[in-house]
């Protein structure tokens, strides 16, 4: 009965550290995609919109 419940608690501090590096990567990939659009020039944005709405009126 004492195993089961190493187990269990084996599991749970499994699943909380997998948890831990789930949410850094999800932290330091939001960071990375914040810092990303600060390069992106807002004339690249309007010229690929530009693009996007020409290529949208061939198939009207």
């Amino acid at each position: 009965m004492d195993n089961k419940g190493q187990t269990s608690a084996e599991f749970i501090l499994l699943f909380g550290g997998i948890m831990v590096v789930v949410l850094l990567a999800i932290y330091m990939y939001n960071n990375y995609l914040s810092d990303l659009s600060g390069q992106i020039e807002s004339r690249e944005v309007k010229q690929f919109n530009s693009q996007l709405h020409n290529l949208g009126n061939y198939f009207r």
